[in-house]
């Protein structure tokens, strides 16, 4: 049985060994195998779809996603002690101002 590492790639177990962790509670109290049945079937542990990534929310961009991305952006440039930074700005002044502020500093 092969499993999917998250930072060496895949690795090889035996069956055996598979089977047995399989029946071995996780951190929720539950069997892995009641974990990892979801997966399967197409979800992801969390009972989510394996469609439900990343990717594809920053792609669809949801109103809360641009709001929080908004804030960040502007706590980021307080941190920086920007203090003419506005919302809107094109991401080439950005870069500029941003580019300038760590030239001074270094």
């Amino acid at each position: 049985m092969a499993f999917k590492g998250a930072k060496n790639g895949a690795f090889n177990i035996s069956d055996e060994l598979a089977r047995q962790w399989l029946k071995l509670p996780n951190l929720n109290g539950k069997p892995s195998s009641d974990v990892l049945r979801p997966w399967a079937n197409e979800q992801g542990i969390t009972g989510y779809s394996k469609k439900r990534t990343l990717t594809n929310l920053y792609n669809a961009r949801p109103a809360w996603l641009d709001n929080a991305h908004k804030v960040l952006d502007a706590v980021v440039a307080k941190a920086y002690g920007w203090d003419d930074y506005a919302p809107g700005m094109p991401d080439e002044e950005i870069l500029r101002c941003l580019l300038l502020i760590n030239l001074a500093r270094a």
